[in-house]
């Protein structure tokens, strides 16, 4: 829901890298939802708040994906015009979200590090931060349309450089719609596949009506399923720490959005198998929008939080949302 509460002006000084823009970004805060206050349980999760994101600069928006990017909660968005969002998440002394602030926005680039020169080629929807010696050192972005997973060098918290395209199968490949590759998340140590890739598309279903995907790694190549459900459609992925595995879902049901959240057991995140969900959110309405990104990560004051945001579509009649919550202990 709109808050009432007058927008908070966060206004950056960071030098930005060649080719990149400075934002100005407003955030007002969300404090209830689906009739819960800060700190109340919702389902299965404990709402910590959220915020709605504005700027005046035109290339803010249509945010589809978002991942950690270095310390000091330093993360980007990637968006559907192919624009890389990057800033830091700000949070008070209570450990409350309350603005997104030195924001940067740059065009992703494709191999010969020119601007992706048509929006066919523009469209990414899922991301994730490969991580090296502890070090975020690259994010992996998926895109639809023209399907492809691709790596950016990440600089000071920002993604950017030239595209490093990764070997994904010639049937994703052959995917050309903006229904094909909605979904990148890289498994973290604990994980029985610890350092893979796992790729969902959004509508791309099997022989028994199920959502295709993939595994890229080492040890753990080659398919794997996601369960189909009623309305919905996979957007988002995200691991937890300890190997479990997250799926953002969205819909559209008699006009407006419906959000689920499912939690996946590690165990289930493997190379031919069909993964079930547990069911933690479920949200319609007002309370949620066209909600495509989802991040785990930890507060400054060392909480886990679970992350998710809409993509407005460049549009005045959406939001730029964002939400968190937190597992119970």
């Amino acid at each position: 829901m709109r808050p009432a509460a007058a927008l908070a002006v966060l206004i950056f000084a960071l030098a930005s890298p060649a080719g990149a823009i400075d934002a100005t970004v407003t955030a007002a805060p969300v404090s209830r939802f689906k009739g819960a206050g800060l700190d109340e349980p919702v389902h299965k999760l404990i709402f910590r708040g959220g915020l709605t994101l504005q700027s005046r600069d035109d290339t803010f928006g249509g945010l589809s994906s978002v991942t950690v990017t270095g310390p000091d909660q330093r993360i980007a968005f990637v968006s559907d015009r192919g624009q890389f969002v990057s800033g830091r998440l700000a949070y008070d002394e209570h450990d409350r979200l309350f603005g997104f602030i030195g924001v940067t926005i740059e065009p992703v680039q494709n191999s010969s590090g020119a601007p992706l020169p048509r929006q066919y080629a523009r469209d990414a929807e899922g991301m994730d931060t490969i991580w090296r010696d502890g070090v975020a050192a690259a994010v992996r972005v998926s895109f639809e349309n023209l399907t492809r997973v691709a790596d950016f060098t990440i600089t000071d918290g920002r993604p950017g450089g030239p595209a490093r395209e990764v070997a994904i199968p010639q049937w994703l490949s052959d995917l050309r719609t903006n229904e094909s590759l909605e979904s990148v998340c890289i498994a973290p140590p604990a994980s029985p596949i610890a350092g893979s890739t796992l790729l969902i598309t959004e509508d791309a279903l099997d022989d028994d009506g199920n959502h295709r995907g993939w595994l890229l790694g080492v040890n753990d190549r080659g398919p794997i399923g996601y369960v189909n459900s009623p309305i919905v459609n996979p957007t988002d992925c995200a691991f937890l720490p300890n190997g479990d595995l997250l799926v953002l879902e969205r819909g559209v049901a008699l006009f407006s959005f419906v959000m689920n959240l499912r939690r996946v057991p590690a165990a289930e995140v493997r190379p031919g198998n069909l993964m079930h969900g547990e069911l933690l959110l479920s949200a319609e309405g007002i309370e949620v929008d066209n909600m495509e990104s989802l991040m785990v990560h930890q507060t400054p004051a060392g909480e886990t939080r679970i992350l998710m945001g809409s993509d407005n579509n460049f549009n005045d009649w959406q939001r730029n949302l964002l939400l968190e919550f937190a597992l119970p202990q």
